[in-house]
């Protein structure tokens, strides 16, 4: 693992997880020399929401069975109210529950089973502004994906209307690129890049980056890169 100096900013996060045992081993994984800071815990989503009222944080990871309100309607509130990314904590076996968190606008998956290295990639993605999605979900996300979105999407245009540049963003949003990460890869400026997202979302039928992901992958536009 990569270390950060004291002086470098710390990525602060909330915890939301109803198994203390679950929080104890993210806090240790989510360590400040690794460049985090753990503002805040929840044991719901509900929680997590009203902490949000007087705590600054710029990650939210969160589980999705939790008591009171679970993290589907967590993060669709949290989501609609403008506030951090969220990403969400799963465990196989609970592909039913990956779509509505897609839906609900989860900025990312990671399994509770991840290594520690890449649980530490997947929240430095999600707050630069990417999306992540661990390799070993896709499967079940995808089987889910195109039994339940692709038939909402029948209205919506085919990826054969985006550019060869709007390509290139998917493909770098795939990977986990954030704008300014887009923008200095491609020589284009930050706005150009948001413009192009936006086209590309259009297109596509989708909100957000992971939305665009899921069909990115979906399309064969990006295969899955395995440790």
């Amino acid at each position: 693992m990569t270390t950060t100096s004291s002086s470098d900013h710390r990525v602060r996060l909330l915890l939301v997880d109803d198994q203390p045992l679950i929080r104890a081993g993210l806090r240790l994984f989510l360590a400040p020399h690794e460049g985090f800071e753990v503002v805040a815990e929840a044991d719901h989503g509900g929680q997590a929401i009203e902490l949000l009222a007087t705590t600054r944080c710029e990650v939210i990871v969160m589980d999705v069975r939790m008591p009171v309100v679970d993290g589907i309607e967590a993060t669709r509130r949290i989501v609609a109210a403008s506030g951090p990314p969220v990403l969400v904590l799963t465990t196989f076996g609970e592909n039913e529950i990956l779509v509505d968190a897609l839906d609900a606008g989860a900025s990312g998956f990671a399994l509770k089973s991840s290594s520690p290295e890449s649980l530490i990639d997947a929240v430095r993605a999600t707050a630069r502004g990417g999306s992540w999605i661990d390799p070993l979900l896709l499967p079940e996300l995808l089987e889910q994906y195109r039994r339940v979105v692709i038939p909402r999407q029948r209205g919506a245009q085919v990826v054969e209307e985006l550019t060869p540049r709007e390509l290139d963003v998917l493909v770098l949003i795939a990977s986990a690129a954030s704008n300014a990460e887009i923008a200095e890869q491609l020589y284009v400026g930050e706005s150009t890049v948001k413009s192009h997202i936006s086209s590309i979302f259009m297109k596509l039928g989708v909100r957000d980056r992971a939305a665009a992901i899921v069909y990115a992958f979906d399309r064969g536009i990006v295969s899955p890169k395995r440790d």
